[in-house]
């Protein structure tokens, strides 16, 4: 099992009172599964997902990774959980601006301490298999918003995590341009067997994976699965 959710709940304080986005969450995500996660806005979407990533911390439940505790991890020891074993992907790209593609790619691979002769190499090979091979030593500004958001994914996927986290990333691109993004994420699951976590509100991007949640007002609402051999997803109120 790759992911436990027990019991999660995040309280935000807030001046008109406390704010509940998420309620008593429990689910579990094995090996290679595509799960999308839907809602309204306000749902608690991107709540659950930087709580998987050990980007925030929650008020009260669990989230496991390996069966390995997270919540009462130091701040240190979470970062280094993201180093190693997490990718993001976001709607913004969140692409640094004065560095290439190349060094964009490279980023997540020096923070993990490689030698910088295996840093590019490794880059080299993941812009290749995003197809932006040719374009490795553009600057953002030079690219597509399409070519960008495969930078963004090769960066996700530089380290090569066991989990990556995908946050609305076909919102700022046009429905041709999201069908290749989506596309070119069902195959980095597909061959690379990386578990992605994909929060969207696009119906088109919600009928991919073999996963689908949705959450209301914070709480588990459904949780459907796709006919096939995919890996299985067990969800519990």
């Amino acid at each position: 099992m790759l992911l436990r959710v027990e019991s999660l709940c995040k309280r935000y304080a807030h001046a008109d009172g406390p704010v509940d986005a998420l309620k008593d969450v429990s689910l579990e995500v094995e090996e290679g599964a595509f799960v999308t996660v839907t809602g309204s806005s306000g749902s608690g979407k991107t709540t659950l997902l930087l709580a998987l990533g050990g980007l925030l911390r929650p008020t009260s439940g669990k989230i496991l990774f390996r069966d390995r505790p997270l919540d009462d991890l130091p701040d240190a020891a979470l970062a280094g959980f993201r180093r190693e074993h997490v990718g993001f992907v976001m709607q913004s790209f969140s692409l640094i601006p004065y560095l290439t593609a190349l060094r964009n790619v490279m980023v997540p691979l020096g923070l993990l301490g490689l030698p910088a002769g295996e840093q590019r190499e490794r880059a080299v090979a993941v812009l290749e298999e995003v197809g932006l091979g040719s374009r490795k030593n553009h600057l953002p500004r030079e690219l597509s918003a399409g070519q960008q958001q495969r930078v963004a994914i090769a960066r996700a996927m530089a380290n090569r995590p066991a989990l990556v986290l995908a946050d609305e990333p076909t919102g700022n691109l046009d429905p041709g341009l999201s069908r290749d993004i989506l596309g070119l994420l069902d195959a980095v699951n597909r061959d690379k067997g990386m578990t992605i976590v994909m929060v969207t509100h696009s119906p088109e991007a919600a009928s991919h994976g073999n996963v689908h949640v949705r959450l209301e007002h914070g709480r588990l609402a459904a949780v459907d699965r796709s006919p096939g051999p995919a890996p299985a997803f067990v969800a519990s109120r």
